[in-house]
């Protein structure tokens, strides 16, 4: 584990994403869960030797099942927003490894087959507040990479979770986000009210304004040249041929090549045929 400060860490060696844990004399906040139950077991035992109270609660930062898949190994109380809690809804009780490729992290884990959800207890529509001490812990709704994403909050310590929000050396989900909204808060982190802060990502860790700006410089690109596809009023097959220039305008490892190209492909098209095609609307709608 990483420490951010005396109470705040995070980890980013296992599958999946950045995870993060806050420690205080009631017990812990957790930020997010893996996916493998290998590597559950592992945070898990790693928690345990933590200086903190008995109390355990989840936070899930959206819905991706690179998240939310190990939330049940964690046997905690899981909260999340009300969005959120609508996909699991919309999903079996049980999760399957199989269905279509999304360049997710989860799909490099051999043997996972079926897990039960683990769907929130606790849900919320704008803020929530957590008071396990003197210093609280604001959840907020900030959709963008996702309906139900949220930013977690410590205003004393000037320490933010961000969620998907930035991704660091990679590309973005796009298939269920909402780009002006995403790049409404990216705008909003970027601000006054946030400098200072120590910005924690997903897929990434900690991360700078710089790696921040090029997370807006990104998506403005590709809505700029999604737009020019929808003019054309192309079929989303078409999006095809922006995954290779996208990619080069992002630093990452050769072997991630394949996953990386597959996770463009399959958001820039359910992304263009929902948000430009579908039905003639355009990305503002």
């Amino acid at each position: 584990m990483q420490a951010i400060n005396g109470h705040v860490q995070i980890e980013d060696h296992f599958t999946g994403v950045t995870l993060g844990v806050i420690t205080n004399a009631r017990g812990l906040i957790q930020i997010d869960a893996p996916p493998s139950p290998e590597d559950a077991r592992s945070w898990r035992a790693s928690l345990m030797s933590l200086n903190a109270g008995m109390d355990r609660v989840l936070i899930n930062l959206d819905a991706h099942p690179d998240r939310t898949i190990g939330a049940r190994a964690m046997d905690c109380t899981v909260i999340a927003h009300e969005k959120t809690s609508q996909t699991f809804r919309s999903r079996p009780n049980t999760f399957k490894a199989q269905g279509d490729e999304t360049g997710s992290d989860w799909e490099a884990i051999p043997g996972l087959g079926s897990v039960r959800w683990a769907p929130p207890e606790i849900s919320f529509a704008e803020t929530m507040t957590l008071y396990w001490s003197e210093a609280p812990v604001i959840l907020e709704h900030h959709p963008g990479p996702a309906n139900g994403a949220i930013w977690v909050i410590l205003p004393v310590e000037r320490i933010i979770f961000v969620g998907d929000l930035v991704l660091k050396n990679q590309p973005p989900f796009l298939a269920g986000s909402n780009v002006p909204k995403w790049l409404d808060a990216l705008n909003l982190l970027l601000s006054p009210e946030y400098k200072g802060y120590t910005v924690i990502c997903s897929r990434g860790g900690s991360v700078t304004p710089n790696v921040i700006q090029n997370q807006v410089d990104f998506l403005k690109y590709t809505r700029e040249r999604l737009e020019k596809l929808a003019a054309r009023k192309t079929h989303p097959d078409s999006t095809e041929k922006l995954i290779e220039p996208l990619l080069n305008r992002i630093k990452f490892p050769a072997g991630r090549n394949k996953q990386y190209a597959q996770r463009l492909r399959y958001g820039l098209h359910y992304y263009y045929a929902r948000r430009y095609h579908s039905a003639g609307r355009s990305e503002e709608d």
